[in-house]
């Protein structure tokens, strides 16, 4: 079947757009392929189209679980068998899914890249006719991007298992060194990049300088109807700037990554179906969710990256109607950002002493250590030795790269149970309800072993077996257990530190310069970009965003804070006088007609230019063969 039969059988659509023929007709010759392609550019038809159109399976390794729900249920819609492994699922879950890809002619298969390197996922993938790998937000694989996950390295491994089939990765923000360090970490053979231009010439970007930030905040929410994000720089912050919206009428929620899936559930979906107008967030909010109308992205602190921003700026506006993007600055935010290149960078002799301390920590003598596992407490080690977070945490990260510790900041614990009492003096009980009776039974039926060691248990399925909700369900395992019957371990999120290699000194510990000094020099000119984004008051915000991403031509947009600012640059020219002209005359806030503009005495040609360009920023709206001038950020 053709590409385009297939668009038009499955998504409706008579044509591709941008540059998804090139990129699919480039994997359908079997050539491994870089994609670069904004937010809202339709990433997704360029690996799901070309899968269709041959037999086999597409591995779709991403980090988003929310995209992979997404699509997954997408597809099904379509009628098109998919499955997605990752975090929270129970085993037997994760193996019927597995084993639907062996066997059941399924087409996709979404994965997180922590699941690469598992042994169960290894054993089953060699059995599936894979037909092409896509990996989503490719940036995560280089050392040079700003979001570097280790996990991300898996996927060279995956490729030696299937060295024939052609990789697609797939990337929303790319500097050149970032696109040449995707292409050799993933091992293409020669280069092959495609590239769409990250133009968004629908969206405004504005940077305001305020030192009350609330307020500003505020009145930008007054003066821009529809669906808002509000990016803030921590959990703490989610929670005050809510409180404040709802304090004030306005519909909100907050999340943040320490949400439960159910919370954070819920409040995505009040905010995806418009129930709830603003979602106040980390930046643990937005990747892979599909809402294109969203009319609002503002930023109350700047990330530490132009990468970063442009990519959460880019969730707004992805129906393609005016939409606006706002950093909001004060006068310390400078040296907040630069505070961040010593707390995510601390200096070596620091980095020597957190590694001695955690060798203190757990009495770990000269030359031991090697593989040991312990779960770990930043507050409490912090608190111990006298050592501030931030740069702590950075440091455990650093050693890492180094290859001194393991640091996992999250590793997810799974509830355990066993019965402690026998099987004959369970069954002897009395005294227990209708409910806690059902409960052991459906325990001892889904559950082998339960007598002889403990077994790992997933609340929710049992929960939905029982009826009843996980804080009941949690309720009464816990009551049984302080009845003696059971012993029930909930489960838990905790850090773990395991040591790579030997207990060393920290004075032999070894710097590289590209895991250490030529990092650090590249974070720093993140920030620096970072920073000069937000106080440059001279050009274009949309050209600078472009130049950064290796477009150096492009024109000013015309409508940014920048180009309002001095005067109305229509279409990047010089100032225009008669942009003033005419708003003088509107200053009024009256209706006028076409006949008193024209009367200005501007050449019909020139009249029209501003016309066009103040209607497109929205400063101006002609009705009616009328004209006035409207209210707008």
């Amino acid at each position: 079947m053709k590409y385009r039969e297939i668009l038009k059988k499955y998504w409706g659509y008579d044509d591709f757009r941008g540059i998804q023929r090139e990129i699919i007709e480039s994997i359908g010759a079997g050539r491994d392929t870089l994609g670069l392609m904004p937010t809202g550019g339709g990433k997704s038809i360029t690996f799901q189209v070309p899968t269709l159109a041959a037999p086999g399976l597409c591995i779709v390794v991403t980090p988003l679980i929310a995209l992979m729900k997404d699509q997954v249920a997408n597809l099904r819609s379509r009628g098109i068998k998919a499955a997605a492994v990752y975090s929270g699922m129970r085993g037997s879950e994760v193996i019927t899914a597995l084993e639907n890809c062996i066997f059941g002619d399924y087409k996709f298969l979404y994965v997180s890249p922590e699941r690469l390197s598992s042994e169960i996922f290894i054993n089953k993938v060699q059995k599936m006719p894979v037909a092409l790998i896509t990996v989503d937000e490719a940036h995560c694989i280089s050392q040079w991007g700003h979001d570097f996950r280790p996990a991300y390295r898996q996927i060279a491994e995956l490729r030696k298992l299937f060295s024939s089939v052609p990789v697609l990765a797939l990337t929303a923000t790319a500097t050149a060194d970032v696109v040449r360090d995707i292409q050799q970490q993933l091992a293409f053979p020669e280069e092959n990049c495609y590239r769409m231009s990250f133009e968004r010439k629908n969206l405004v970007y504005v940077v305001r300088r305020t030192e009350n930030k609330l307020q500003e905040l505020l009145h930008i929410l007054a003066g821009v109807d529809g669906s808002a994000i509000i990016y803030v720089p921590n959990r703490k912050k989610t929670k005050e700037v809510y409180d404040e919206l709802v304090a004030r009428g306005i519909t909100a929620e907050y999340y943040h990554a320490g949400l439960s899936p159910d919370a954070k559930d819920g409040k995505e979906e009040r905010w995806r179906s418009g129930k709830s107008r603003v979602m106040v967030s980390t930046n643990a909010f937005g990747m892979g969710i599909d809402k294109p109308d969203v009319r609002l992205v503002i930023h109350t602190d700047l990330p530490n990256s132009i990468e970063a921003y442009f990519q959460e700026a880019g969730r707004a506006g992805r129906d393609g109607n005016r939409a606006y993007a706002v950093a909001l600055y004060s006068k310390v935010d400078k040296a907040t950002l630069s505070r961040r290149l010593a707390d995510n960078y601390p200096l070596p002799p620091f980095i020597r002493n957190v590694y001695d301390s955690l060798c203190y920590y757990y009495s770990m003598a000269l030359g031991d250590g090697l593989n040991c596992t312990f779960e770990f407490a930043l507050n409490d080690f912090c608190h111990k030795y006298h050592l501030p977070i931030l740069p702590t945490d950075s440091a455990l990260r650093i050693l890492t790269r180094m290859g001194y510790i393991e640091y996992v900041e999250e590793m997810e614990y799974s509830s355990r149970l066993l019965f402690i009492i026998n099987r004959d003096d369970l069954y002897r009980l009395s005294g227990l309800s209708n409910e806690y009776e059902a409960l052991i039974t459906i325990l001892l039926r889904n559950y082998s072993g339960l007598f002889t060691d403990y077994a790992f248990i997933d609340e929710r399925y049992i929960a939905r077996l029982m009826k009843v909700t996980r804080h009941r369900l949690y309720e009464m395992l816990v009551s049984l257990s302080k009845k003696r019957i059971i012993d029930y371990a909930p489960s838990k999120k905790c850090p773990i530190v395991t040591f790579s290699r030997h207990r060393v000194l920290g004075e032999e510990l070894r710097f590289a310069p590209e895991v250490y000094e030529e990092r650090r020099e590249a974070f720093s000119a993140r920030l620096n970009a970072m920073i000069g984004y937000a106080t440059c008051d001279s050009e274009c915000r949309s050209r600078m965003l472009l130049r950064y991403f290796d477009e150096p031509n492009a024109a000013a947009c015309g409508c940014c804070d920048v180009c309002r600012g001095q005067g109305g640059r229509v279409g990047g020219e010089q100032l225009s006088a008669d942009v003033e002209r005419v708003l003088s005359l509107l200053a009024d806030g009256a209706m006028h007609s076409v006949v008193e503009v024209e009367a200005l005495g501007l050449p019909r040609e020139r009249l029209s230019a501003v016309l066009r360009h103040l209607c497109d920023e929205e400063r101006v709206a002609v009705v009616d063969g009328g004209v006035r001038i409207i209210s707008r950020v």
